[in-house]
């Protein structure tokens, strides 16, 4: 699928679809607690689907209701389900389920698709074999597909916090673990607010949990387990950041609704950004406000605890006045596509002044042009590009952009209703 965008000026109110990183939790925790739970408005394309499928893998029933998800969960039992969990395009759903997975004795084979495969899973495995999970690797140089088994007990691992999926996935298992307690020690530890979103998660959950205040070591005792649970999927902050950039770059006042501050989710502080380098950002009853500026200034950024926001951020960054340089943020390079090095390809193609950072990117103030560009299947490129589209000169034309519906199946429409002049055109099938 292709877009064809062109410029756009934005108004109104767009609402904001729920979070991908709080869907896959809550379906992940429903479907190990014993009894019924229920999801409402959770995310059910894409990477929500990936973990819907897996949940039904492992045995656990899923109906859909009206507004969302009944689920009966499987408790203790990790007997049950398939062998094969097919995880799509989701490296959220991958790391979780799989740790689940180690918890049971049955061999689980994890696979999904060409961009999963590319990306890292070894980490998580090797602190998954360091509590008595066994598993195997099918192609040498690539962690995916990949076959897991347990069960897991209480000891001592070393887990690589590159990517916090690592960490999270072992902090959601290891209360679960019936014989004994669990040390874990991180290191290399990227993207503390995801954490944060687990450990928010176990909280609720009334899991017991010790760490140390720089998430260095986590002290866990065993035996624990997940109750059902009725809650309403929270607004993606990680989403909300294409609204809100693209109305600081096109906006004539747009209001994103639905988003909850007091969310413990990271990518909230794309709005102190904004602000920081200049944008209108009014907090509302019920929603928050967009205003255009005419002097957006680059300035140095830290996207550690948010790197989801890279491909967005560097958008604006070729609107702002000056250098913008985004750093600390090396773990972008490990996601569905390296983002880093993507964004330098793609934005240079529409005549961006940009260049790669080992660990991030230095963007000058550019006059965007309209040209063909690849989304490389990655949704968050996808839609940066889409937002590039919107003050680029001319037709911006963005290949592969149906990659945007693992996370925002309704992007083409939400915008379409604010002004965006964006059409799709659908490749035959021959």
């Amino acid at each position: 699928m292709k877009w064809r965008v062109y410029p756009s000026t934005l108004s109104g109110v767009i609402a904001i679809p729920p979070s991908k990183s709080h869907t896959i939790r809550a379906l992940l925790v429903a479907m190990l607690a014993r009894g019924t739970s229920i999801i409402h408005k959770p995310l059910q394309s894409g990477d929500g689907a990936s973990a819907i499928g897996a949940a039904q893998c492992f045995g656990a029933e899923v109906e859909h209701i009206a507004d969302g998800l009944r689920i009966r969960g499987i408790g203790s039992d990790l007997s049950g389900g398939s062998d094969i969990i097919e995880m799509g395009n989701s490296g959220t759903g991958t790391n979780l389920f799989a740790a689940a997975a180690a918890l049971g004795s049955r061999a689980r084979r994890f696979d999904g698709d060409s961009s999963l495969r590319s990306r890292p899973f070894k980490a998580l495995l090797d602190a998954l074999s360091g509590l008595g999970a066994s598993y195997t690797l099918e192609n040498q140089g690539r962690d995916l597909p990949f076959t897991i088994r347990g069960p897991l007990k209480g000891g001592v691992t070393t887990v690589d916090g590159i990517s916090s999926q690592f960490l999270s996935g072992l902090l959601l298992t290891c209360p679960l673990i019936a014989d004994g307690d669990t040390t874990i020690s991180v290191y290399n530890l990227h993207e503390r607010p995801y954490v944060e979103l687990t450990l928010w998660w176990l909280s609720r959950q009334n899991i017991k949990v010790e760490y140390s205040t720089d998430f260095s070591v986590f002290k866990i005792p065993g035996n624990q387990a997940f109750t059902p649970f009725d809650m309403t999927v929270p607004a993606d902050f990680s989403s909300a950041t294409f609204a809100a950039v693209a109305a600081a770059i096109a906006g004539s006042g747009v209001g994103l609704a639905g988003l909850d501050f007091s969310d413990p989710q990271g990518d909230k502080g794309v709005f102190e950004v904004l602000s920081s380098m200049g944008v209108v950002v009014t907090h509302a009853s019920d929603c928050v406000e967009i205003t255009r500026s005419d002097s957006i200034a680059g300035r140095e950024i830290d996207l550690n605890n948010m790197p989801d926001a890279l491909p967005a951020l560097s958008v604006l960054a070729c609107m702002a006045e000056g250098e913008t340089r985004f750093i600390n943020v090396q773990q972008a390079r490990i996601k569905e596509t390296d983002r880093i090095a993507v964004m330098v390809e793609e934005l240079t193609k529409m005549g961006a002044d940009i260049r790669e950072r080992p660990d991030g990117l230095v963007v000058r103030q550019s006059t965007l042009k309209g040209a063909l560009v690849n989304g490389h299947d990655d949704h968050r490129v996808v839609m940066a590009l889409a937002l590039a589209g919107f003050v680029a000169e001319g037709e911006t034309v963005i290949e592969s952009a149906e990659a945007a519906e693992v996370t925002y199946p309704t992007f083409v429409k939400d915008f379409r209703n604010i002004g965006a002049r964006i059409e799709i055109e659908k490749e035959l099938d021959l």
